[in-house]
């Protein structure tokens, strides 16, 4: 089974890397674009066929090593 964990900073943390993505964006002339988050994309593909048991793995997965929980939130979808 295909999972994908996406990873995005939380609301309220500093993204430097979106920031100079906005910008290198503005300088390139794409007006308009207000803001801009960085995030991550993780492609799983795992053993399990149940989706419940593999959706539960993947969040497993994202909470102790893909994701720093702190700083940052996921989403776990089938792909």
């Amino acid at each position: 089974m295909k999972l994908r964990v996406t990873v995005m900073p939380k609301n309220g943390v500093l993204d430097p890397q979106g920031k100079a993505i906005a910008q290198a964006l503005g300088t390139l002339g794409f007006a308009g674009v207000n803001d801009v988050r960085a995030g991550k994309v993780i492609e799983l593909d795992v053993a399990e066929t149940d989706p419940a048991k593999a959706r539960a793995a993947a969040e497993e997965m994202a909470r102790k090593l893909l994701a720093n929980t702190v700083i940052e939130s996921f989403r776990v979808e089938t792909a």
